[in-house]
């Protein structure tokens, strides 16, 4: 008779291991403190179902990334009923939030700064933002791979380091102002360092940067620019990035939509203006 059918012999016992070592490793969910301020996703964009189906998915992802976290998006304005769903306006929810004395975290939903935001965030002096969520590397790696997806750029599965591209100049296009385009100077170029080829940062509020940033990439010699919209989504229409794309005569990528790591640089964000590390994030 087996010794596992003998009644006497004790079952086996699973013993937890070790957390893994090694840069790795997914780090260990922080815990968040009690009374923890809730999250608030400022989505620069007025209310539609596309924005609202990029910021409720995105404060899923980071509910799921961390549970128990209180989110949820508010827009430039409030919105209509959707079915089951209120898009509620920034300053609507700001102003609830302080007058029940429990002002939310607020991190903008956005590559860079967005001069909208900011103008609705002014009045609200007890709310702090945090940062935008760019520049940042894992944001290069978005537009990247939204690159790859409409056959303008290609990368391996390993590392997504592009090993050819069919564009070989890119035109990353925002909006938000000065600022935020200085800001996307810096994504622009880490994120020539993964393909390999030019990339100009431009501005979707001027016309002119734009025609300007192609301009640039061909005279230097490119043939095939293409167009990366350096945004979530819902802040332009995909109707007028379409026309930005036509006028420059140039293929274009998606925006960076509902990228997993977009929600994971949100959360980051939310837990540094709570003094919580978040290495990894």
């Amino acid at each position: 008779m087996s010794t596992a059918a003998t009644p006497s012999t004790p079952l086996p016992v699973r013993t937890p291991s070790a957390p893994a070592k090694g840069r790795h490793r997914r780090p260990e969910r922080p815990e968040l403190p009690e009374g923890a301020p809730a999250l608030l996703l400022a989505v620069p964009a007025q209310p539609s179902t596309e924005a609202r189906q990029l910021a409720e998915e995105i404060a899923t992802l980071i509910r799921l990334e961390q549970p128990g976290i209180e989110v949820s998006p508010a827009y430039l304005t409030a919105g209509e009923e959707d079915g089951p769903y209120t898009c509620v306006g920034l300053a609507d929810a700001l102003t609830a939030a302080v007058e029940a004395g429990a002002p939310p975290v607020v991190v903008p939903l956005s590559p860079g700064p967005s001069t909208e935001l900011d103008a609705l965030l002014a009045p609200f002096e007890s709310v702090k933002p945090t940062d935008t969520l760019g520049p940042h590397p894992l944001l290069a790696e978005a537009v990247h791979v939204r690159l790859s997806e409409a056959g303008l750029a290609r990368a391996d599965r390993a590392r997504l380091f592009a090993i050819n591209t069919s564009a070989d100049g890119i035109v990353l296009a925002g909006t938000g102002g000065p600022e935020a385009l200085e800001l996307a100077e810096v994504t622009a170029v880490l994120l020539a360092a993964r393909l390999a080829v030019p990339v100009v940062a431009a501005s979707l509020d001027s016309a002119e940067s734009v025609a300007a940033a192609v301009t640039h990439l061909r005279e230097t010699g490119c043939t095939q620019p293409a167009l990366a919209p350096y945004l979530l989504g819902p802040e332009v229409s995909s109707e007028a990035l379409k026309g930005v794309a036509e006028a420059i005569d140039c293929a274009a990528a998606e925006p960076i939509g509902a990228y997993a790591t977009v929600a994971r640089l949100a959360l980051g964000l939310y837990l540094r203006a709570l003094g919580i590390d978040a290495e990894g994030l």
